[in-house]
């Protein structure tokens, strides 16, 4: 991901296992990250059971925000493609309880197929 990619909030695809020390104290017995794509410094990551965005804030990153939507949850979502001219995919996700969409800018590159087969899996099932 580039620098200007990063000032933009344009999201790239994040190894989960890269994850492991953060999110240690925050997965339960036999979870797992199974995708995850950071949008500069902070994170969306599935897991098997929910979806955990990772916000980290302040200067030194120090103080970590963590919110968890259960799947089931998530009323809908929808993600477009990138095109010819626009480059960036975009993913909305609608959690009950809420008029606004979550929404992020996914940049080139991303991961829009492991995403949407994520967030199919965890409402699906």
């Amino acid at each position: 991901m580039g620098l200007f990619d990063g000032l933009l909030g344009h999201g790239s695809s994040v190894d989960p296992a890269d994850l492991g020390r953060r999110l240690h104290d925050i997965l339960i017995e036999g979870e797992e990250a199974r995708l995850a794509f950071r949008i500069v410094r902070d994170f969306f990551v599935f897991t098997q059971h929910r979806l955990i965005l990772v916000d980290i804030q302040g200067m030194t990153g120090s103080k970590v925000e963590y919110t968890t939507i259960p799947y089931r949850a998530i009323t809908r979502f929808s993600i477009e493609t990138a095109g010819t001219f626009d480059l960036d995919s975009e993913l909305k996700i609608w959690v009950s309880g809420s008029s606004t969409p979550i929404q992020r800018t996914l940049g080139k590159g991303s991961d829009v197929r492991g995403i949407q087969r994520a967030l199919a899996t965890g409402i699906c099932r």
